[in-house]
């Protein structure tokens, strides 16, 4: 028995040693790491500058999601005694959340980029205020992509599946409330709101991108919206669907920045699975339908279908 002591003793001795063999080696790692803070090149934020916190914004979507849709995703259960209390300090809470982040965001420009200053603390709250003010009609406007969600899916058994379950209603409720920031101007959280609602969900919409109402994103996986998107109302996109703008040489990127690069949908189309669409002077027709695997850099005609011809199938 001693001697079995002995050697799992000796043993653990240079289990031990050869850990210490690798840490040594650790603060030299960890000087090349701070060394290369210095270079310019490196994107590094190490600076007495604000900067707004990503888990915070995480945080601002889920608080916002229980505001939308009152009792689905609460932390405790509503009913008509305590709707009142609980939705109350819910708005309060989102209210410090956003002016907090906001604030950050402004600040973080005005330092890092030298960007012109502008009173950070009360734009924030001024910023907070506009997007709470905006929430009943986002309500209406999400309950109506609800409703054709519903209206287009036998497979949706409920509205309550549809609020609970489905990737484009995620994603686009999250593009509902990035999209009020974007319009006030604010920088970065739009962008964080949404690309977090991309990681999830593979659903791409960038915040400024314009949205009508009764718009469904049916399963959603591998959709793309940019930036300068226009669409209508009462439009439906499938799974794959890129709404993008044309490859652009690096030279003339800037000049484009702030132009319209992406297509404007009208109202009442169907794009169905796989399809592209890029351009900005690309324009939809209203009451189009476009079909699987198109791929489209002009405009077509309101009333129009856009179909491949059937592939010729090889069977071996």
């Amino acid at each position: 028995m001693d001697d079995k002591l002995k050697l799992m003793k000796d043993a653990c001795t240079r289990e031990a040693e050869t850990l210490s063999c690798y840490r040594e080696q650790l603060p030299r790692i960890a000087e090349d790491i701070i060394h290369i803070c210095d270079d310019v090149k490196c994107f590094t934020h190490v600076e007495y500058d604000p900067i707004p916190s990503r888990e915070s914004v995480v945080a601002i979507i889920d608080k916002f999601r229980q505001i939308v849709f009152p009792g689905y995703f609460s932390p405790e259960k509503l009913d008509p005694v305590n709707l009142r209390y609980s939705l109350g300090q819910a708005v309060s809470q989102l209210f410090d959340m956003i002016s907090r982040q906001v604030t950050l965001s402004i600040s973080h420009d005005c330092f890092r980029y030298n960007k012109p200053c502008q009173q950070g603390t009360e734009r924030g709250y001024e910023v907070a205020l506009e997007v709470l003010g905006a929430v009943p009609a986002i309500r209406k406007i999400l309950a109506d992509d609800v409703q054709a969600a519903f209206d287009g899916d036998p497979a949706a058994k409920s509205f309550d599946e549809i609020i609970f379950s489905y990737p484009g209603m995620y994603a686009l409720s999250v593009y509902r409330l990035a999209h009020e920031l974007y319009k006030l101007d604010v920088p970065l959280l739009p962008r964080i709101m949404t690309e977090h609602a991309h990681s999830l969900t593979g659903i791409d919409i960038h915040p400024g991108a314009r949205i009508g109402r009764r718009f469904v994103i049916d399963h959603g996986t591998g959709v793309v919206i940019g930036e300068t998107t226009e669409i209508g109302l009462n439009v439906r996109i499938y799974q794959g669907v890129t709404l993008g703008a044309l490859s652009l040489p690096p030279e003339v990127v800037n000049d484009l920045r702030y132009k319209k690069r992406h297509p404007t949908i009208e109202d009442n189309v169907i794009i169905y699975s796989g399809a592209t669409i890029l351009g900005g002077e690309t324009v939809i027709g209203a009451n189009s339908t476009i079909g699987g695997s198109v791929w489209l850099t002009e405009s077509i005609p309101p009333n129009t279908r856009v179909m491949l011809e059937t592939p010729k199938l090889v069977y071996k």
